[in-house]
């Protein structure tokens, strides 16, 4: 769980960042699934309401892709405005909001919204991620290596996110 704040969207980042590095993924998807995470987790920051304290993120790893969820229990959307309208609440502080489904929709294969008024967000994020080699084997042929479909990791995203 993070604190609904935005130092946590850094701190999300660098566990995130570090896990898809460390077992192995392609630096163009990790940089791809930031800023999809990134842009969930700032729209929980900015609008998930006063009753959403945290909200949780974490990752599931195989050896085609990758799913992010990131969920809260905050005030939720009405799905015409998840698709990305414009709000409509006049608040000149989201007068920039409304790219950032956009954004993660350019970051990775599948977008799923699941919200409704007064229960809650969860944002599942799908991408396809390509593997670095090692340098005197192909990724996948080694001893040891993961047969197609087997779970690397699902990561909660845990460590350090809350202050105490």
């Amino acid at each position: 769980m993070f604190e609904r704040d935005l130092p946590s969207i850094p701190a999300m980042r660098h566990v995130l960042g570090d896990t898809l590095r460390s077992i192995g993924v392609n630096e163009d998807s990790v940089a791809d699934i930031l800023l999809a995470a990134t842009e969930a987790c700032t729209n929980v920051v900015l609008h998930a309401g006063q009753s959403a304290s945290e909200y949780a993120v974490a990752a599931t790893i195989d050896h085609g892709g990758c799913r992010l969820e990131v969920t809260d229990l905050g005030r939720g959307v009405r799905q015409s405005r998840a698709r990305g309208a414009p709000p409509d609440d006049g608040d000149p502080l989201l007068a920039e909001s409304g790219r950032g489904f956009a954004i993660m929709r350019a970051c990775v294969d599948d977008v799923k919204l699941r919200s409704s008024p007064g229960r809650g967000t969860r944002v599942v994020l799908d991408k396809r991620i390509r593997w670095e080699a090692p340098p005197s084997t192909p990724r996948g042929t080694g001893p040891g290596s993961p047969r197609p479909g087997t779970r690397l990791a699902k990561v909660p995203m845990l460590p350090g996110a809350r202050r105490g």
